[in-house]
């Protein structure tokens, strides 16, 4: 591969996030949907669902169709008093992480500031040239998170690199397929996936195979070491 530019998803890709941050970020949209469309808890819960299923984000869904405000979301929905003692990753990773060569930025449709804080507890605040949250993910004025094909091409040309000279680092399958599309090198990372209750739209696939838009599955993140030889 010899990429140029990696490109990681926070969440399940860096640290363990089915362990601390998804249920609180399930259960602070419901709230957030709730209040602010004046809808019952299953209704709320439907519509977190829905939106996340057909857009990859339940914020768009709620921007397009309901005037919701990125920075009012943000704000309602990642407050977390207890993240820092909640959050775990692991050592091996981080470590060759830091040693990966090769520029390296997040990209993550979580909120910016969440995104630093966890960084922070996981000892990589400095390990990155860029974190790129969901309020930085707009194209021509319009929020387009991941998978959107457009955000992957405009954050590849704000690096200054071609597609191809990135690598997508994720446990969401929609969002390698879409990046694998416009050239971009794919690689699932696994650590933190549980066999039949993987959350993301690889949720029902067996994590023993690679389909062909997914360039390199992996479990620790040292074995993206092979990826630069």
């Amino acid at each position: 591969m010899k990429p140029r530019v990696w490109l990681f998803d926070l969440d399940n890709t860096l640290h363990d996030a089915a362990a601390s941050s998804f249920a609180h970020f399930d259960a602070t949209m419901n709230a957030y949907i709730g209040q602010t469309l004046q809808v019952d808890a299953p209704e709320a819960d439907r519509l977190r669902r829905h939106y996340w299923a057909r857009y990859g984000a339940t914020l768009l869904g709620l921007v397009r169709h309901h005037g919701v405000r990125v920075d009012h979301f943000v704000a309602h929905t990642h407050v977390f008093p207890d993240l820092e003692a909640q959050v775990r990753g692991h050592a091996h990773d981080l470590a060759a992480l830091r040693r990966l060569p090769g520029r390296k930025v997040v990209l993550t449709n979580a909120g910016h500031d969440y995104a630093l804080r966890v960084l922070r507890v996981l000892g990589l605040a400095g390990a990155f040239e860029q974190v790129i949250g969901i309020e930085q993910m707009r194209v021509a004025g319009s929020l387009r998170p991941k998978p959107d094909a457009r955000l992957l091409r405009a954050v590849a040309q704000r690096l200054g690199v071609a597609p191809t000279a990135c690598v997508l680092v994720e446990d969401s399958l929609a969002n390698q397929k879409t990046a694998h599309a416009i050239g971009m090198r794919t690689v699932w990372m696994q650590r933190w996936l549980r066999a039949g209750s993987a959350h993301g739209p690889e949720a029902g696939h067996a994590l023993r195979r690679r389909p062909a838009y997914v360039c390199a599955r992996i479990s620790t993140l040292s074995q993206l070491q092979r990826l630069v030889r």
